[in-house]
């Protein structure tokens, strides 16, 4: 605990705003006494309340509602944000009858996705999404990855002035010419630079303020990726840039095809030397492909926390696991979509889509051969092959 405290004082300190120099006894005094007044001033003059950063989360399931949490914690204390953050919630009718919306803005918290847990004063929860994100010029997505076009497609045109995203989207899509990261989707759909945020994140724990790191992912200024950094560490969630968006966004994307293998070990109680063998053969896969898609994925990457231990985490606690452990325990005979809609209260399962879109990839490419853990796990996800099967290939050395 002692070292945690340490290296989060050193990197607060090294990303906190500059102290304001001296200014007159009445500059001070009204400081004193208008805390908001007091946010706006640095150095010698106030902040322009035109000049600072507004922020709008794109999304309110489990994992962006911690997201809004983590950003609001940090907006409303940091002198170049505005207070304000806008989330957008797509729009839902509660059992008693009241909209998702309402509820939020009236209780501060998502009762569907994030019971229990305060959001902060300062989210605002918005169902139109082109007014969520209208005067933003920062901007967080963070939904099911199978959306994202379709959000983009409604924000073509929308988008305006000097603005940054950030993508904690785990997914990709697979089109014609080859596979688009939602980072690259955004990017080319909205005409933004885009960032992407990665690692060993179980959003519940987070919630609860749990210690937990992060990555982001950058390419090009490291000074965006500071911003961010900025925006979303807390004493509970440290959060670390590297210069790699494709391998981290990658790591993020198939550590999800590789839990849903350790949920079929556990579902057929193989043990943990089964479960530990199919981590490091899904870990070698990962590095694989991601370095086959672009060369220019750093090796470090995987030992972030977007790599080696967000596939820790996510094989022994995500809900890609659990619902493919329920999978195999029913011997195939259940679908994916049924146990979706029993255990999972609304949130989307990441894992079976992209395995499919990945053996889509690699299928096209004719790596298949070379793949035989992510290939196997879509053809046991489709029925082709029996749960069984996940142990049931040669490795083949790449």
């Amino acid at each position: 605990m002692r070292l945690r405290s340490f290296f989060f004082s050193i990197f607060s300190f090294s990303h906190s705003p500059s102290l304001p120099s001296s200014s007159s006894r009445f500059s001070s005094l009204s400081a004193a006494m208008s805390p908001a007044l007091e946010k706006s001033r640095q150095g010698n003059g106030e902040c322009n309340e035109v000049s600072k950063s507004k922020v709008t989360v794109v999304g309110s399931g489990n994992w962006g509602s911690v997201a809004a949490k983590l950003i609001a914690s940090n907006a409303i204390k940091l002198p170049s944000f505005h207070d304000e953050v806008r989330m957008w919630v797509f729009e839902e009718v509660l059992p008693n009858g009241e909209k998702l919306t309402d509820v939020i803005n009236k209780t501060n918290e998502n009762v569907k996705y994030l019971p229990g847990i305060k959001l902060g004063r300062n989210v605002v929860a918005d169902p139109d999404l082109e007014n969520a994100v209208k005067e933003a010029n920062m901007l967080v997505f963070v939904t099911p990855h199978q959306f994202m076009d379709g959000i983009c497609k409604k924000l073509d045109g929308k988008i305006t002035g000097d603005v940054e995203a950030i993508s904690l989207v785990k997914g990709m899509e697979v089109k014609k010419e080859g596979p688009c990261m939602i980072s690259s989707l955004i990017s080319k759909q909205l005409g933004i630079n885009c960032c992407v945020l990665m690692g060993a994140n179980i959003a519940n724990e987070i919630a609860v303020e749990k210690f937990s790191e992060a990555t982001v992912g950058y390419r090009g200024s490291r000074e965006i990726a500071d911003t961010w950094v900025q925006l979303f560490s807390t004493p509970y969630f440290m959060v670390t840039p590297v210069h790699d968006v494709e391998g981290v966004e990658l790591c993020g994307t198939l550590k999800n095809v590789v839990a849903i293998a350790a949920g079929f070990v556990d579902g057929l109680e193989m043990g943990n030397n089964t479960k530990a063998a199919i981590m490091r053969i899904g870990l070698r896969e990962m590095k694989a492909l991601s370095k086959l898609l672009f060369p220019s994925v750093k090796d470090s990457t995987f030992f972030e926390s977007c790599g080696v231990a967000d596939v820790i985490t996510t094989c022994l606690g995500g809900r890609n696991r659990r619902v493919a452990e329920a999978f195999a325990k029913s011997g195939g005979k259940r679908s994916f979509d049924e146990l979706e809609a029993e255990m999972l209260q609304g949130q989307k399962l990441q894992g079976v889509s992209t395995a499919k879109e990945v053996y889509e990839v690699l299928n096209h490419c004719g790596w298949l051969e070379m793949f035989p853990l992510f290939s196997t796990v879509h053809q046991i996800c489709t029925g082709r092959l029996q749960p069984e099967a996940i142990v049931q290939y040669r490795e083949n050395k790449l």
